[in-house]
């Protein structure tokens, strides 16, 4: 095997390991052997896969940010070694964040995204035919410059005139606008440790902060992290707790996604009661967004809802409030080798 050259996605830690072996091996020597991105999703738990190589990396000024061509799920965003999103199967996870919301509203005019960097929500967001704004607060310019670079899929997104991109921390953001806003959208990285996101998953700033910038019948909901029967109280069933505390309704959901190698978890609360009725949802879906959706109807919302009993009893009999002083974070961190 010819000599690696070893590119380093390192936690906020500073740790990190690899890993690297050949697939598909045949007994000529002369066969030419695959690299892998391996992420770290436990102590004892480990997620690979073949790459062909790392189309772009770079740093700024709060993470590491890399673009890889894998053999199983075309183009991957990784940032700070975690994978964010997949080209193959990014639409799930980004239909069930902001669709249901969005379908849940009587009629939804304005949307606030925090995080969203990669423009994928945004996307989604816009194809709503009611929508007349919606503002994408990243905290990383670096990272928004990046995505509209090289995510192809959301050029238009960035292009169209309904979208206000604005680079600020969230927080501050919400904080010094007037206006409010039919729907807010958390699209952050997971709570990590020593990250610049888990303030945003905090009881304070739900409350204070973020509450008293919706409308009368807005609704919030944000990505809730790992929800599979072995990860769900890493991060999910606090949150659920958490923004239970704040909101008068408020309905936990999950989904599987490939390529995150686990049962995703979302959060959708409001002080208006829900809609989740198929029929009714199937409607609005023709009615209401341009285009035809990959994965999410009615019937699987409705599913997606109900969850096992391993879980519900957890969310039933979580006590964890996520404060400034006292958070859980997510456990992982990835290393990627180029040939």
């Amino acid at each position: 095997m010819g000599e690696l050259d070893k590119v380093l996605f390192q936690n906020s830690n500073g740790f990190s390991k690899v890993h690297c072996e050949p697939i598909n091996q045949k007994e000529n020597d002369d066969q030419k052997e695959d690299s892998w991105f391996e992420e770290e999703l436990d102590a004892d738990l480990k997620w690979s896969f073949a790459l062909n190589r790392v189309l772009h990396r770079g740093t700024s000024e709060y993470q590491d940010i890399a673009l890889l061509d894998t053999k199983r799920f075309g183009k991957v965003l990784v940032i700070d070694g975690k994978m964010q999103s997949a080209e193959v199967d990014e639409f799930i996870y980004h239909e069930y964040l902001i669709h249901p919301a969005l379908l849940c509203h009587s009629n939804p005019k304005t949307v606030f995204i925090m995080g969203g960097g990669e423009g994928s929500a945004a996307r989604e967001a816009l194809r709503h035919k009611s929508i007349d704004k919606v503002v994408m607060c990243d905290i990383d310019k670096e990272v928004v410059d990046f995505c509209r670079k090289h995510l192809t899929a959301n050029h238009e997104a960035f292009r169209n005139i309904k979208l206000n991109l604005v680079i600020n921390d969230a927080k501050a953001e919400l904080e010094e606008r007037n206006g409010k806003f039919d729907i807010i959208v958390g699209d952050l990285a997971d709570p990590v440790e020593g990250g610049p996101c888990y303030q945003l998953y905090t009881k304070s700033f739900y409350e204070n902060i973020l509450k008293p910038k919706l409308t009368d019948n807005g609704i919030f909901v944000t990505q809730a992290g790992p929800a599979g029967v072995f990860t769900h109280k890493e991060v999910f069933s606090s949150i659920y707790n958490t923004i239970k505390q704040v909101f008068k309704y408020v309905l936990a959901y999950t989904a599987h996604v490939p390529s995150f190698a686990d049962i995703w978890g979302w959060v959708i609360a409001s002080d208006q009661p829900l809609c989740i009725e198929a029929a009714k949802l199937d409607k609005k879906i023709l009615e209401r967004i341009d285009g035809e959706l990959l994965y999410l109807n009615g019937a699987s919302f409705v599913s997606s809802t109900i969850l096992n009993k391993t879980i519900t009893k957890t969310l039933k009999n979580e006590t964890h409030v996520y404060t400034e002083d006292n958070a859980r974070f997510i456990h992982g961190q990835g290393v990627a080798y180029r040939i």
